[in-house]
């Protein structure tokens, strides 16, 4: 294993069907990545002031704090029986589970996390906890989601920012681990006018407009032969919105990546327009990448 240097990919349980699932995805990720597996449970009720031991009269065993270990050693032997002889630890953290998931992204390889777990709204695609952590963790975020597949691409959102360079690497890094191709994913729609009140498309020459696409997505790509030679890559330039086309995407692919904030997004947002569409609608797991502190 490669862990000289302590990185680990970091799994945040909760006792949701969800979180085992995610136990299981991240433990085939640590072994593609030849890396531990650390598996954490946010136990947030101290923070709340409730006790978690045992309740008055209560039978030994029982308690909040020892409801909390067996959730971290049901999903540990989860992962163990997913990846046979997987270096895996498990740990409770107090804290809240978004801010104890940033806490151990600061030094983990990747955070793979469910895209809801218990407790999560129902009225709500993805938790809370998927978005906070996906918008401020300080390494690639997991979040597990749609369809388990072992076949088709992983793809990846292109839109010439220097963030979704960075997605492309990633992408191609998980396309080889998986021997895969990769499916590199252009949209591009009409420019508008810029008067204000007036959205009218401007007048342009469509085979010029799509050249230019083209060649965003091609200077995007450049170089990723020689870095990973042995990853087939198919570039696609679609003339539609960028969120629907990812999903779209992501209906044959094993798995999605994308930059955290795209190009001409708001700064506001806690994510991108686009990553935030995809977190809900993605048909497969999705990663999403930020710029390095």
């Amino acid at each position: 294993m490669n862990s000289a240097d302590g990185a680990a990919v970091v799994v945040g349980v909760d006792g949701s069907p969800q979180g085992l699932r995610a136990a299981r995805l991240a433990a085939v990720e640590a072994d593609r990545r030849r890396q531990p597996l650390r598996v954490v449970h946010a136990f947030i009720w101290p923070l709340l002031r409730v006790s978690g031991g045992p309740p008055a009269g209560g039978p030994p065993g029982s308690g909040l704090r020892q409801q909390a270990h067996r959730i971290v050693s049901e999903a540990v032997d989860e992962a163990r029986a997913t990846v046979a002889d997987l270096p895996t630890t498990g740990e409770i953290i107090d804290g809240a589970a978004a801010a104890v998931l940033l806490g151990e992204s600061l030094t983990a390889t990747m955070v793979v996390v469910g895209d809801r777990g218990l407790g999560g709204f129902t009225s709500l695609l993805v938790g809370s906890v998927a978005i906070q952590v996906a918008a401020y963790a300080d390494c690639p975020v997991l979040v597990v989601r749609g369809a388990d597949r072992t076949t088709g691409p992983v793809a990846v959102g292109v839109d010439g920012s220097d963030l979704s360079r960075l997605a492309v690497q990633v992408a191609a890094e998980q396309a080889a681990w998986r021997g895969t191709g990769l499916l590199a994913v252009h949209a591009y729609r009409h420019p508008v006018a810029a008067r204000p009140g007036d959205m009218q498309p401007l007048v342009h020459d469509e085979g010029a407009l799509r050249g230019e696409e083209e060649r965003v997505l091609a200077d995007s790509l450049a170089g990723l032969a020689d870095r990973h030679p042995q990853v087939p890559v198919t570039p696609q330039v679609v003339h539609a919105r960028t969120g629907p086309a990812l999903t779209e995407a992501s209906r044959q692919a094993q798995l999605l990546v994308v930059g955290a904030r795209g190009r001409g997004e708001l700064t506001g947002l806690l994510l991108g327009s686009v990553s935030q569409s995809v977190l809900h609608h993605s048909d497969c797991p999705v990663v999403v990448v930020r710029a390095p502190h």
